[in-house]
């Protein structure tokens, strides 16, 4: 399944009661396959941006298309079954096996068993969790790696065309969510999905993302690639999100030498 190109055009978000948007005006389009990451202060917009895009938050103004279709003529049950979508908080169901979990969406969608169980040991297998082993254990059995890799197979599994991950591995030790982060953008280049991630993590953002968007006061104060925006940040703001990012210089090392 090819990914999908999400447009956001003025879009904006005003809470009940407010005197201001929360939100917007947000104008940003995200290409088929890119990997975007969303970072800034807490209460920035973050998160709000992101579940506007599967109409967990009504928007007030503006417009989302998803392949050139308004996001608000598409059922929103549909929209949300066709979307990846991971949390801090894994959202695993603590009552049901890992294989339950991980099938969930696909059993929703209606495959048929033998499709199911295949793309159940394919989700494990790809975030490196052996079937045989866990595919019986409950979330409780699980470390807190664990549980983040079964909610990152958990949101693949359904073969969406777009994935929105929420600080997936902020709750997680320095060791294990820089293993995650590494994992992660293997298997997103391997799926090839759309994926639009929220941190507060500028090394994470900058070591994952194809384009940061820096969020501010609910407006995009920059967007570019994660050099660029080092190299060349277009407000004070952005030079002082950008001054001691480890990640940076790692990503310098990583460019290509041309002759």
């Amino acid at each position: 399944m090819s990914a999908a190109r999400v447009v956001l055009e003025g879009v904006r978000v005003r809470y009940a009661g407010a005197d201001r948007d929360a939100l917007g005006p947000i104008d940003l389009d995200v290409a088929a396959g890119e990997f975007i990451a969303l970072v800034g202060p807490s209460g920035c917009g973050k998160t709000t941006l992101l579940r506007t895009v599967n109409r967990l938050q009504p928007i007030d103004a503006g417009r989302i298309t998803i392949d050139g279709t308004n996001s608000e003529e598409l059922d929103p049950v549909t929209l949300r079954r066709s979307i990846g979508y991971a949390i801090q908080a894994t959202g695993l169901f603590s009552h049901m096996s890992v294989a339950r979990n991980v099938g969930i969406v696909p059993e929703l969608l209606r495959w048929d068993r033998a499709r199911i169980d295949a793309r159940i040991d394919a989700m494990l297998e790809l975030v490196r969790l052996d079937p045989v082993r866990y595919r019986d254990r409950r979330p409780r059995e699980l470390s807190g790696g664990e549980a983040q890799r079964v909610g990152v197979a958990r949101a693949l599994a359904g073969e969406p065309r777009l994935l929105l991950m929420d600080e997936p591995f902020g709750a997680l030790d320095a060791i294990v969510r820089r293993e995650l982060q590494h994992e992660l953008r293997d298997i997103i280049a391997r799926v090839g999905t759309t994926t639009i991630f929220v941190t507060h993590d500028v090394n994470e953002a900058v070591r994952l993302a194809d384009r940061i968007v820096v969020l501010h006061d609910g407006r995009i104060e920059q967007c570019g690639e994660p050099l660029e925006l080092a190299d060349r940040p277009a407000t004070a703001f952005v030079r002082a999100l950008f001054a001691s990012d480890d990640a940076i210089a790692e990503r310098r090392a990583a460019r290509p030498v041309h002759p």
